[in-house]
């Protein structure tokens, strides 16, 4: 293997990079400036380059630079002793695997280079199937084959097609495959959710309206079934459609002649219309919310798209797409998921669908601090809740949130129902501390004190930090192991809680 190259100007940091990566039996090779570096790359590349940010005759972000031209591939760790974010984020932008503040736990930074070294000897074994075009859509279990193979026998068809399947799942591009592989390719595709426009604009946004037809109309306006003219128009959350607006529709499916808001003169609307819901049309039409002849008219071929925790088996194809995807969006290099990782995701519900998994790898492209995610690398929302031993975990998401992962997260700014901590399932008796705790959480609660959940949060890993570090002596390695937890985590920790007395 290639040795780790350490530049700094600083021989206290390289000597003490240098003996414990020889510890752990790694190669080593240092440099106290760029200029030295950057003529060694002349004749020879590291496993992984550790460079200071702030050096005399050249900064580590122009050799960042360099490196990233010359060898894409190669993971740089960026150390400073200037923790700002400045600092951060151009090292960031600048294709680092990594951003080291100085001082640093030195158990920490051998445990980053040696996820940087896995990263290296994973590079070369990266992905193959990187695609040139983007698929329409991705699918390999069986229902989604039957789709593929519906749409096919759909695509010499101008019937009416009603899509039904929860939010997120895709219905928007089911209805576009459907126009593109259909005799009315060349038209237009005009999509309308019917949700999302207030009741009293709904009329003129279907239809248009005439000049003057009500206050604020100084204009003729074109609806939107004829702008979809000799084409599709795809109407998304039809259930959501207002009553009296679905008479209107049902004339036009039915004469194929619509009048604009205010006028006289009707108008032919040679449109295919798509329709899709993720309600359950039947029972509005029992509750007298929707009109029973319209839902006849649109139910001419249905189509039904599988939640994703039905096609669990293409979550890995999906989350190497959406991956590649996201990072072809933003120009960077695609990340990639470790088989244990693409196993955990599998076994998730996501209750926002494949918008919410989309959405995911968006957050993990951007946020995660590796080229290739593990899953300790997934955001916290998505890592198991243990309730009480023995009870399996759970997902805390809501799938009304259109995809979205988590509130912590921020990937669209709703938050998700919070698990709930119950107290101890039958049979098992309530601890000492348990009952202690309950109280505090009452006297706190009594109080008006702020932040109740993050308080007894911190006191409580506190307290186990603690207690482990006294267990093991003080050998923060050991007390990690003892709990369950990272290296790295227990370091952060410590920083964060003020443990390091």
């Amino acid at each position: 293997m290639k040795p780790i190259w350490i530049v700094d100007d600083d021989q206290s940091i390289r000597w003490v990079l240098e003996k414990a990566l020889a510890r752990e039996n790694f190669a080593t090779r240092s440099f106290s400036g760029v200029r030295d570096a950057l003529a060694a790359l002349e004749q020879e590349s590291p496993q992984v380059l550790v460079s200071d940010i702030r050096m005399p005759g050249g900064s580590g972000l122009e050799l960042l630079q360099t490196v990233r031209d010359r060898l894409p591939g190669l993971p740089v760790i960026i150390m400073t002793a200037f923790s700002d974010l400045d600092s951060a984020v151009a090292a960031f932008q600048g294709g680092a695997f990594e951003y080291l503040a100085k001082p640093f736990d030195v158990d920490k930074a051998v445990e980053l280079i040696r996820r940087a070294v896995d990263e290296s000897m994973r590079g070369e074994a990266a992905y193959d199937d990187r695609v040139t075009e983007t698929p329409e859509m991705l699918g390999q279990a069986p229902a989604m084959q039957d789709m593929f193979r519906a749409i096919g026998r759909l695509s010499h068809s101008a019937a009416t097609v009603l899509i039904t399947g929860e939010s997120g799942t895709g219905k928007e591009l089911v209805a576009r495959a459907l126009h593109r592989h259909s005799p009315r390719a060349n038209g237009p595709f005009i999509a309308l959710n019917t949700a999302a426009i207030p009741k009293d604009l709904l009329e003129s946004e279907l239809f248009g309206h005439e000049r003057g037809a009500f206050t604020g109309a100084q204009a003729m306006r074109q609806g939107r079934f004829e702008q979809a003219e000799n084409g599709t128009l795809f109407l998304d959350e039809i259930g959501d459609m207002p009553f009296d607006l679905q008479t209107r529709l049902l004339r036009v499916l039915s004469d194929g002649q619509f009048y604009r808001v205010g006028g006289h003169n009707p108008l032919k609307a040679n449109v295919r219309v798509i329709a899709a819901t993720h309600q359950n049309l039947e029972s509005r039409v029992r509750q007298g919310l929707f009109r029973e002849d319209l839902y006849h008219r649109l139910n001419v071929i249905r189509l039904r798209l599988p939640a994703l925790r039905e096609r669990s088996e293409d979550i890995p194809l999906l989350t190497r797409h959406f991956l590649q995807k996201s990072a072809r969006d933003l120009g960077v290099e695609p990340k990639r998921v470790s088989e244990e990782a693409l196993a955990y995701l599998a076994s998730l519900p996501f209750p926002g669908n494949v918008r919410q998994l989309e959405n995911l790898c968006n957050w993990l492209t951007v946020m995660a601090p590796a080229q290739t995610i593990e899953q300790k690398d997934l955001p916290p929302d998505l890592t198991p809740t243990q309730e009480y031993a023995g009870e399996s975990t759970s997902l805390t998401a809501n799938s009304e949130t259109s995809g979205a992962v988590s509130a912590s997260t921020g990937l669209n700014g709703t938050s998700s129902a919070p698990a709930t901590l119950n107290a101890a399932p039958p049979g098992v008796p309530v601890s000492v501390w348990e009952n202690g705790l309950r109280t505090e959480v009452a006297r706190l609660l009594r109080e008006n004190t702020a932040d109740v959940m993050d308080e007894l949060a911190r006191r409580f890993e506190a307290a186990v930090i603690r207690e482990a570090l006294d267990f093991t002596r003080g050998r923060k390695v050991e007390a990690a192991e003892r709990l369950g937890i990272g290296r790295n985590t227990i370091t952060r920790k410590i920083q964060e809680l003020h443990l390091d007395a």
